[in-house]
């Protein structure tokens, strides 16, 4: 049986997306940095080095795969469009096999082959890494992080969503405007999960929400089953009579016995549900999910906008036979959008002290006071102690006659940080 740590990563892995590995190298057990920051290419042009301390052959390898894509892709797209005058950008990756003994030589050997700076995407490897990237200043990114790992403010930046705003969020929103508590009363709501940080910290906020709000909402528990769990009857009976349900993912046995059991509650998720989606159409599932709610922090493939198409653009580039695949077996490769996100602020960073001075100080100083305006909407922010960069979501729904999901309305949602 997995431990939680590793089911907790497997779930964070996919708010970050992905699919098909395109090229990485994975190390030793790494060697201390022995190499400068920056290093000259012979040209006028300076490596910038980006650490990726990743799983190429454990665990959760097979999600890991898909970020890997989409970073190498993105990265390959700024250097050939030149978007960073004076730097050729390079990607290194370690194979820490989601075994935290290998997180600090991870580290260490990334350091070792010039990283000016560390992307991380399992949760459990930032907090190990944190007090190391403190003590010798070098910026690591995030992929995703509990708000608590991020107090207080330093070099380590959560490029992903943070399970509390997403709850306080969605719960705010179901309440203006999907259920009509003043006519109908409170609905009533619960979840069920493995036993992960991830979900519990959903359904802490969701608790300390409906506490402010009894009007707007009843709470029906959130039940936490041991990891591995694939029978849900107790949960399931709890939860039958629910308005809406917070879903186990991947969602398959759940939903079926959900439904089996009659429950009529609208079923309701995060980017991590969206990331397995293919999972519902292999089990002909979608009329079981008809309805459900989804609170997201990027677009749809079905969606348009300057970055969803800049992604599908990159896609049919460089997976022309595999892009339809790709997409429909969920939100993986939308990954693209958090890492223009990184590369951005490495562009930030050369522009104001030029590409010779680059360093990690120039990194984090431009990570401070970082602002992305997508279709005219502040979509990601860092500033002196704002730590996490996301700031709004939208919502889709599921379609069961269609088979995808939709956007709800135009507009994006602001991000709600207490109830």
């Amino acid at each position: 049986m997995a431990s939680p740590a590793k089911i907790l990563a497997i779930l964070l892995v996919s708010l970050l997306l992905a699919l098909s590995l395109l090229s990485a190298c994975g190390g030793g057990n790494g060697d201390k940095a022995t190499a400068p920051l920056t290093e000259g290419l012979g040209t006028e042009d300076v490596v910038i080095t980006i650490g990726n301390h990743s799983d190429l052959t454990g665990p959760t390898s097979n999600a890991m795969d898909s970020i890997n894509a989409a970073l190498d892709d993105l990265v390959e797209y700024f250097n050939d469009e030149n978007l960073i005058p004076g730097v050729e950008l390079k990607v290194v990756t370690y194979d820490g096999q989601m075994d935290p003994a290998r997180d600090i030589p991870g580290y260490e050997w990334l350091r070792g082959k010039g990283a000016d700076l560390i992307f991380a995407v399992l949760p459990p490897t930032v907090v190990i890494l944190r007090p190391i990237v403190e003590k010798d200043e070098v910026v690591l990114f995030a992929a995703a992080a509990d708000k608590k790992q991020l107090d207080p403010p330093g070099y380590t930046f959560s490029l992903g969503t943070i399970p509390q705003h997403e709850a306080l969020t969605m719960l705010k929103w179901i309440s203006e405007n999907d259920w009509d508590y003043q006519t109908n009363g409170p609905a009533k709501i619960g979840g069920a999960s493995w036993q992960d940080a991830y979900s519990g910290s959903f359904f802490d906020a969701a608790e300390e929400y409906i506490e402010v709000h009894p009007d707007q909402f009843e709470w029906a528990g959130g039940h936490l089953a041991p990891v591995g769990t694939f029978t849900w009857g107790p949960e399931v009976e709890a939860l039958k009579y629910c308005d809406y349900v917070f879903s186990p993912n991947p969602m398959v046995t759940f939903v079926k016995e959900l439904r089996n059991a009659e429950s009529k509650a609208k079923l309701i998720g995060t980017d991590i549900h969206a990331a397995f989606l293919g999972m519902i159409s292999d089990a002909d599932l979608w009329d079981e999910i008809d309805g459900m709610l989804f609170i997201r922090s990027s677009l749809w493939w079905n969606d348009e906008g300057m970055m969803i198409d800049l992604t599908k653009e990159i896609l049919y580039k460089n997976h022309a036979d595999s892009a339809e695949k790709i997409k429909a077996s969920g939100n993986g490769y939308t990954a693209i959008v958090t890492f223009y996100a990184m590369l951005s602020i490495i562009a930030d960073a050369v522009e104001t002290v030029g590409s010779d001075n680059f360093d990690s100080q120039a990194l984090y100083d431009a990570a401070q006071s970082f602002s992305l305006t997508i279709d005219g909407v502040e979509r990601y922010s860092f500033d002196e102690t704002k730590r996490t960069a996301t700031n709004y979501y939208v919502m889709s729904e599921a379609r069961g006659a269609e088979g995808d999901i939709f956007r709800i309305g135009t507009e994006w949602i602001p991000m709600v940080v207490a109830p």
